[in-house]
This record gives structure tokens, C-alpha cells and sequence, in this order.
């Protein structure tokens, strides 16, 4: 087995978004390559809806799939075929824009204004970028859970993982999606396929991802739980973490615990033309998506 080193962190960064939603990216639109087979990583959360009400109105996809995972508040969504719905805190849709949608999706804080959600985009192969469109609506009480002996849970999204499988199925890049808490202090490790491109981004708390026995950076020592930490360079909130390649990410709480999402899947490896919202391999499929949105010929027939 061998642990996957970490290549890089940043910070997710401020960005305004459709109608003037204020969240953070933590990537998208400068490096496909380096995250494929993923796009694009949002992180919009809030407590004042003046900075995340005005949503996401009308707008088209085409040859991706996009994830939203809702923590709180809710997200009413509609589209072009006549979908519409509304996601609660802790459910997921998988939408897979194939040939294109026109869809909206409008978020609602709480009953004390909050509002936290990821959105996740993913590519589409050459052979399934013109399938039909297609909805996975999955309410919380249908995503499984696992919690170890030493209190770590993890709620699987996609994938399987501890033995359970997750209720989203038929995602062109085979996915694992997980959302992991770690009680303070404790080390945990996390086998991922080594074909896998793989990725953290850490929501509350702190870690280290790498192995805590060989820690590096600036020493940070406090007693949590009757051990002795030894972390350094912790990843804390809005924190994005890349991994090399191996067969399992290790993982070390720091003083509060952490929770972090994983996710990885596997490469693509084809040409990306990409333009807003719309994913292709070439400049003209590109082109004739855009044709397709003046000329009123964007949606498919169903066949």
C-alpha cells in the first residue's frame, strides 16, 4: 500500500456567480487536466440571503454532469422539460446535461438564514456528450452512512465504500464521493483506486493530509484525547488539498475534529473545449452548441 502525497493546497477563492451569488471556487475554467475527470468545485454557503437569493436563473448546459449536495437551506430547481423540485439539507442531485438543458436552481437559506451547498461539475466522454438528459433526486435519508469504533462517519454519496454503495448510479467517471468527519486527534486512512484522479476540500475543522507520523511545515503540539498531536501543515475551512498518486490518503484530525468531502474518479484523457457552461471535446462542437442556443434547436428530441 502506498500513501498518496500531497502535490498542493490552496484556499477555494471569492467569486460572484449567476445572478450575483456570492461563493467560493475552489476550481474551474484554468486547469482541466489536472483534476479530470472533474471541472469545476463550488462552495456557496452564507447566513445573509441578500448575498445568495437572487441564484441561479435560467441557463443552459450541455456535455457535462453537475452534482449539488445541499448541507442547509434548500435549492428549488426547474428546467426546460419540465423537471422541477426542491432539495433539502442533506440531498444530492446528479444531473447529467448530455445533448442540453436549460435549468435554473434558486437557494433558500433556513429558518436562520443559512445556506450551505457544494456543486460539483463533471465531463463526459466523447460517446455520452449528446445523450439525453437525465435526473438522480436523492433525499438525505437515502444516502447511507457508516461510522467506525473511533467515531469517524462517512456518508456515501457515490461509490462504495466500508461495504455500503451509495444510490447514485450510471456516472460516466465512476465516481467516489464521500463526506467524512474525524473525531479530534484520530488518524484515519482511506484506500482510493490508484487509476483514480482524487481530491479534499475541507469544510469545517482541520487536518493533515499526509502522514502525521512524518509530519512537515511549522509544529503544532496540543493534547486531544489523551495523545500527544503532532501536526503541521494543517488544511482548515474552504481548504482544497491535491494528492499524488498511491492506493489510500491518510488522514489526521487536528485539535476539532475535521470534515472534509473526498472525491475521485477516473481520468477521461480527451480534448477539452470549454466555454461557460457548455463542455465539449473540439471548438466546433462548441461552435454548433452555441448555434444551437440562437436558433432555438439547443434541446433534443427525446428519442
Amino acid at each position: 500500500m502506498s500513501i498518496r502525497p500531497v502535490t498542493n493546497t490552496t484556499l477555494a477563492r471569492p467569486t460572484l456567480e449567476g445572478a450575483g451569488v456570492k461563493l467560493h471556487r475552489a476550481f474551474g475554467f484554468d486547469n482541466p487536466e489536472a483534476f479530470d475527470p472533474f471541472l469545476l468545485f463550488d462552495d456557496f454557503r452564507g447566513d445573509q440571503p441578500a448575498d445568495f437569493e437572487a441564484g441561479f436563473p435560467w441557463h443552459p448546459h450541455r456535455g457535462i454532469e453537475t452534482i449539488t449536495y445541499v448541507l442547509e437551506g434548500t435549492v428549488a430547481h426547474g428546467d426546460s422539460l419540465g423537471n422541477e423540485g426542491t432539495l433539502g439539507a442533506g440531498d444530492v442531485q446528479w444531473m447529467t446535461a448530455g445533448s442540453g438543458i436549460l435549468h435554473q436552481e434558486m437557494p433558500k437559506g433556513n429558518a436562520k438564514g443559512q445556506m450551505h451547498g457544494f456543486q460539483l461539475w463533471g465531463n463526459l466522454p466523447s460517446s455520452q456528450k449528446m445523450t439525453a438528459p437525465r435526473y438522480q433526486d436523492v433525499t438525505a435519508a437515502d444516502i447511507p452512512e457508516v461510522i467506525d469504533d473511533d467515531g469517524t462517519r462517512v456518508r456515501i454519496v457515490v461509490g462504495s465504500f466500508w461495504g455500503k454503495t451509495g444510490p447514485v448510479d450510471g456516472i460516466a467517471a465512476e465516481p467516489q464521493y464521500l463526506d467524512i468527519s474525524i473525531p479530534p486527534g484520530v488518524k484515519k486512512t482511506f484506500p482510493i483506486d490508484t487509476y483514480r484522479h482524487a481530491f479534499a476540500y475541507v469544510f469545517a475543522g482541520a487536518a493533515a493530509f499526509a502522514d502525521a507520523s512524518k509530519p512537515r511545515g511549522v509544529l503544532l503540539e496540543k493534547e486531544v484525547m489523551g495523545q500527544e498531536l503532532n501536526i503541521r501543515d494543517l488544511s482548515g475551512n474552504r481548504t482544497l488539498v491535491q494528492f499524488g498518486t498511491g492506493d489510500e490518503v491518510t488522514v489526521q484530525a487536528g485539535p476539532d475534529g475535521v470534515r472534509f468531502l473526498l472525491i475521485s474518479g477516473a481520468p477521461i484523457a480527451e480534448p477539452v473545449a470549454w466555454h461557460g457552461p457548455i463542455v465539449m471535446n473540439t471548438r466546433e462542437e462548441l461552435q454548433t452548441a452555441f448555434s444551437d442556443l440562437r436558433n432555438g434547436t439547443f434541446i433534443k428530441p427525446a428519442h
